[in-house]
Parts: structure tokens; C-alpha cells; sequence
């Protein structure tokens, strides 16, 4: 079994910053990237910003040069750093770990976190 755990989320005035950090723990051989998504009212899932192994990283165009993601994969750990918060960034943001659980797994598989809450607002 593979757990994902989330935290870091909260209430934050506009303009403000906040960082977010996911542990994968369990069965794990390897990680092949680490994903956060976010779900804001009445919308659909979205990818926020994934990073891989190696350390390559990819971002939603409305929160390039506001959000940085990066990784300690010793530790199975994922970060987002939120910086000029926009009450439209707003909603649960999920964390998604793509994890191979054994030497001889051939495709990785997808392991969801609870969420944590991000409430941007004065």
C-alpha cells in the first residue's frame, strides 16, 4: 500500500504566499514524477504543476512565475511554493504520486492524496 499525505493549505490574504508539501510513504520502489493538482467551486480538476525523477518540471500557465514546485526524492516529498496568491487560485489541491511499488512494476500507478485547502480571500 502506498500512502499520500498532503499539508500546508489555509487561509491566505491576496498577494500573500504559502507551501504546500505532499509525503508519499508505503510500498515504493520508485517514483516516476509527483503531481499537484487543484479543484477550485464548481470546476473541474486541473494539473497545477508536476515534476519528474530527474527534476523536470512543467506548470499551468497561470501560475507560472508564482509557483514553484521541487522535490527531495530521498525523502518521497513533493513541495509547491505559492508566492502573489490570487483569490482565484482558491481550491483543494490534491497531490498525485506516480509510483512504480516494486522492482517489477512495468507502468507506474496513481496514488491520490486527501487534499488540503487553499482559501485565498482579504
Amino acid at each position: 500500500q502506498v500512502q499520500v499525505v498532503e499539508s500546508g493549505g489555509g487561509l491566505v490574504q491576496p498577494g500573500g504566499s504559502l507551501r504546500l508539501s505532499c509525503v508519499a510513504s508505503g510500498s515504493i520502489f520508485s517514483i516516476d514524477a509527483m503531481e499537484w493538482y487543484r479543484q477550485g467551486p464548481g470546476k473541474e480538476r486541473e494539473l497545477v504543476a508536476y515534476i519528474t525523477s530527474r527534476g523536470s518540471t512543467n506548470y499551468l500557465d497561470s501560475v507560472k512565475g508564482r509557483f514553484t514546485i521541487s522535490r527531495e526524492n530521498a525523502k518521497n516529498t513533493v513541495y509547491l511554493q505559492m508566492n502573489s496568491l490570487k483569490p482565484e487560485d482558491t481550491a483543494v489541491y490534491y497531490c498525485n504520486a506516480l509510483v512504480r511499488p516494486f522492482i517489477s512494476s512495468p507502468i507506474p500507478r496513481n496514488y491520490w492524496g486527501q487534499g488540503t485547502q487553499v482559501t485565498v480571500s482579504p
